[in-house]
């Protein structure tokens, strides 16, 4: 009996193990939930006021996309590329923020999924959090996921080093393909700089109180986009820099990368 039940605890390791495997979608990495403090401390070099205060946030478990979304991606499902810097393998940039939602569900159509967004006439968009398709990660999940478990301005240390990612010092003024910095250390790569990438809240202020897998301002002009791009300063990739665009503007410097739950 006792080699019977050795035998049935690591048949059903194993198949725990398999069944784990196959359920992270390719190209993802698992990001496991968990408590940090979001925004910039008072001291931290060339911070900017909307970075604050810093707040605890819980967020709970998802799965993030490796790479920001490339052309060769977007091509395949929109059947279009707005880029201005062509190519496969960069990333899909000039896009708004309805461009990035629009992707999301029609990815997620194509794969089975269910879309996790409703667009309600032109402007309204409604996202349906028990959905399983791709969807933008939260300003809160996506600073979780960038800082990796770091405390520092940038998921590399205090300071900016060329591993750290595709910003104005050395990007030539124009993106790259994914991948060529270093990842962070879970998995993610080109969090700091390359485009910002569009997340799914409208831009506001900052609430001091903690809070748990927050949405952002519950209405606005403008939604917030993370992370930095090739055009701009060191300044601008830290982990906690964030800025808001018009839904519907395409800037040279704005890409996205997909989550899923």
């Amino acid at each position: 009996m006792r080699k019977l039940a050795i035998v049935l605890f690591f048949s059903i390791s194993i198949y725990l193990s398999a069944q784990t495997s196959q359920s992270v979608p390719e190209g993802f990495v698992r990001i496991q939930g968990g408590t940090f403090m979001m925004g910039s401390p008072e001291n931290e070099s060339k911070r900017k006021n909307n970075e604050g205060p810093q707040h605890q946030v819980t967020v709970g478990s998802f799965y993030m996309g490796k790479y920001e979304v490339t052309q060769k991606e977007y091509q395949e499902i929109m059947g279009k590329n707005w880029s201005n810097f062509m190519g496969d393998n960069l990333l899909v940039e000039s896009v708004s923020w309805f461009d990035a939602i629009e992707y999301c569900n029609k990815r997620s159509l194509k794969e089975g999924l269910t879309p996790a967004y409703t667009r309600d006439g032109d402007n309204n968009v409604t996202w349906n959090r028990d959905a399983n398709g791709y969807r933008l990660p939260t300003e809160a999940e996506w600073e979780y996921a960038c800082r990796a478990g770091t405390t520092t301005a940038y998921h590399t240390g205090a300071d900016i080093s060329d591993n750290t990612g595709w910003y104005s010092a050395n990007s030539g003024r124009k993106t790259h393909p994914v991948g060529q910095k270093p990842a962070n250390a879970w998995g993610l790569y080109d969090m700091h700089g390359n485009v910002w990438e569009w997340c799914w809240d409208w831009y506001g202020d900052y609430s001091s109180g903690s809070q748990t897998d927050p949405m952002g301002a519950s209405s606005g002009t403008a939604h917030v986009l993370r992370g930095g791009a090739w055009l701009d300063y060191a300044r601008d990739v830290r982990s906690a820099s964030r800025v808001y665009s018009a839904p519907r503007e395409r800037g040279l410097s704005f890409g996205f990368r997909l989550v899923r739950p």
